[in-house]
């Protein structure tokens, strides 16, 4: 596999995919390794790149396209500069997770699954962190935030994206 690297061009990520399509000799049973691939490289798999991809991997373009919305870790759009993810498992939907997800689409205008229309902002959920005994909880960027209830939980996860927004810092 090619190591992940911050391509700064379009061009440098278009160069990457062809290496590693001919490194998979452009097989369509590598389609799931080149998906994650191009994600980690676009940050999201883009309607356009998936047509390219099925061009050059000999699929149909419905084949591609499904299996990149069929699977949750693949992103069909950008995410926000920061990004939160909210557990809804047991253990945190017991605790209140499914509500702290509802306040915080309340708080910041968006649903489970899109992105602030400024992008500075996304919003998703995940059936499970593994980290039970701090249910509920968010993840911010990669900082785990948890507290005792759903509105001091909110609140930290808005104090935490003030302070991540106020002084650049990003994932």
């Amino acid at each position: 596999m090619i190591p992940h690297q911050d391509y700064k061009t379009e061009a440098d990520r278009h160069d990457a995919m062809e290496q590693i399509l001919r490194q998979h000799r452009h097989s369509p049973d590598a389609l799931i390794e080149v998906l994650h691939f191009a994600q980690e490289n676009y940050g999201y798999l883009p309607r356009e790149l998936l047509g390219r991809l099925a061009e050059q991997l000999k699929l149909p373009p419905s084949l591609v396209y499904g299996v990149a919305s069929f699977y949750h870790g693949f992103r069909l759009e950008p995410r926000g500069r920061h990004h939160c993810t909210v557990c809804t498992g047991t253990s945190c939907h017991i605790k209140g997770g499914t509500a702290l997800l509802a306040e915080l689409e309340r708080r910041f205008g968006i649903s489970c699954g899109e992105t602030a229309p400024d992008g500075s902002f996304s919003l998703d959920s995940v059936r499970c962190l593994g980290v039970c005994d701090l249910a509920p909880l968010a993840v911010l960027d990669d900082d785990i935030i948890s507290a005792e209830t759903i509105d001091a939980l909110a609140d930290k996860v808005c104090q935490c994206l003030a302070e991540k927004s106020s002084t650049g810092k990003s994932p």
